[in-house]
């Protein structure tokens, strides 16, 4: 026995339309369980994006640095100044005059294998040999390196630890 809809008196076809409480429920309870799969993927696609972003900023740095020494032809200073937060890279001249400042993430950090705080860039296209290890606060994200050889050579790889 079929019984169409527009058989039943109106007060039942109202009464049926809609969503019952328990089908939303239901429905919010998928969306939770999905949204809870999918956030922690979220958070360390951000945390690896912020590890890329300072990478490519320390990369222009130090590409700039390499510039600036070989057209004014003179040894020119690359340093990371991590005081009072200030999370700056700064190029410098032998006078100590700033030809730039570049500033990264507060949420990373640029550490050297090497006791070395700052590269120095000669005209003659040579700099000092140094290996920077850009991580992220967030422990799950993967870590960057940026290589600077002694033949002012400058790469990025990804590895490193934190």
């Amino acid at each position: 026995m079929n019984a169409s809809i527009n058989s039943l008196p109106t007060s039942l076809r109202i009464a049926s339309l809609g969503f019952t409480l328990i089908e939303l429920m239901v429905t919010i309870a998928v969306l939770a369980i999905i949204v809870s799969i999918a956030a922690p993927n979220i958070s360390t696609q951000l945390a690896n994006q912020r590890v890329k972003s300072t990478a490519a900023t320390l990369t222009n740095a130090l590409k700039e640095a390499k510039a600036e020494s070989i057209i004014r032809r003179q040894d020119i200073e690359l340093s990371i100044d991590n005081s009072n937060h200030a999370l700056t890279i700064e190029i410098e001249n032998l006078d100590e005059d700033e030809l730039a400042s570049y500033s990264y993430s507060a949420q990373n950090t640029i550490e050297t294998d090497e006791e070395i705080d700052a590269v120095m860039f000669k005209p003659d296209k040579r700099a000092d040999a140094v290996t920077y290890t850009i991580c992220d606060s967030k422990n799950a994200s993967s870590s960057m390196q940026v290589i600077v050889t002694a033949i002012a050579s400058i790469s990025v790889v990804t590895g490193g630890t934190c």
